[in-house]
């Protein structure tokens, strides 16, 4: 694509966003502002995370800091593995879910939203990826997001078409 990206690396003055929204909208929404009027620039930012539906959705936009700590993949599964304890294989289902808004410096904003459907398995399976991927099931390949290969992942995951929804909002844009 005729574009050139930057990430906030290259924007070391940028301050980092409190992600406080009570969806992954409304934070994807407050990074894309944020960094945009920081920047003068067009903006492109996401939140994700974990939906179980046994839990009306928890955890939600807290799925980093789920355990209490920002970041603590063995805390948060532990914590979900628990809360799930007495939930049986079969009523599981989960969805990685990602948000992804992109802002013109004018403040006009496109917003794309997708998802990845699982089942929070009752153990831990595979040594790949990270946060909740050795406990999310993925039916159609029969293993974890932490036992697939990375090709496998981005063409399922969350992430991976909320992008690819996005490259064609940019298309669009570009004419």
């Amino acid at each position: 694509m005729p574009v050139k990206l930057t990430s906030l690396a290259d924007h070391p003055g940028v301050p980092k966003t409190v992600e406080d929204g009570d969806t992954f909208l409304a934070n994807a929404q407050k990074k894309a502002r944020e960094v945009a009027r920081a920047t003068g620039q067009w903006v492109l930012a996401d939140d994700s995370g974990l939906t179980v539906e046994a839990l009306d959705g928890v955890p939600g936009v807290i799925s980093a800091r789920y355990a209490g700590t920002d970041g603590d993949h063995a805390a948060n599964n532990s914590k979900l593995l628990e809360e799930l304890r007495d939930v049986p294989s079969g009523e599981r289902q989960a969805a990685f879910v990602c948000c992804m808004v992109l802002i013109a410096p004018d403040g006009k904003e496109w917003d794309v939203e997708d998802r990845c459907e699982g089942e929070i398995s009752l153990e831990f399976a595979g040594t790949g990826g990270f946060g909740y991927d050795p406990l999310f099931f993925v039916q159609q390949f029969g293993k974890t997001m932490a036992d697939l290969t990375m090709d496998q992942k981005n063409s399922i995951s969350h992430r991976g078409k909320a992008l690819r929804r996005m490259k064609d909002v940019l298309l669009e844009i570009l004419g």
